[in-house]
């Protein structure tokens, strides 16, 4: 089912529907035909889904009424952390690994899941860090270069321009 504006919407500036948007805006638009009291295959074309949606859809409706074709709330487990320890595990973040005593100033999952632990007192595992990193605090994975310390730019710049070409000619 290809989502085609109308005229009047195309100019307004809402934001594009979800796909589950749509398929709960189809089914609002099926229970109106099924009040009208169109057939299951009219409804299919006019709506753009196939009749045995339709027939399932009818058979919902007729037992919970409109309310039941709602879109519901998305089931799993509670999140471990509520908005507040969001916010603090971001703050903690944000002062730097080295001040929370680590070495090196590169922030890992470990670290992080350390952080976490020591700011809210729940222990994430590495796979919910990454999730709070990458959902939650919108952070992204950044790899260090891999340079070393003493690397004198000029002087390989330098090495490159005269010894390379002699190097690469032979005597």
């Amino acid at each position: 089912m290809a989502y085609r504006p109308s005229p009047s919407v195309a100019g307004s500036f809402l934001p594009p529907l979800s796909r589950p948007q749509l398929a709960e805006a189809c089914r609002v638009r099926a229970v109106g035909l099924f009040e009208d009291g169109v057939s299951n295959a009219e409804i299919a074309r006019a709506v753009g889904v196939c009749a045995e949606s339709v027939r399932r859809w009818r058979r919902v409706w007729e037992q919970g009424g409109a309310s039941a074709l709602r879109r519901r709330a998305a089931t799993g487990c509670p999140p471990k952390l509520d908005d507040t320890q969001v916010e603090m595990v971001r703050a903690a973040l944000e002062r730097g690994a080295q001040a929370h005593g680590f070495e090196a100033g590169l922030w890992t999952l470990e670290r992080v899941g350390a952080v976490v632990t020591r700011t809210t007192g729940v222990v994430l595992p590495r796979a919910s860090v990454w999730r709070l990193l990458t959902g939650g605090l919108g952070r992204s994975l950044q790899r260090p270069e891999r340079r070393a310390v003493e690397r004198d730019e000029p002087e390989i710049a330098r090495w490159i321009a005269h010894e390379w070409p002699r190097i690469k000619k032979g005597p």
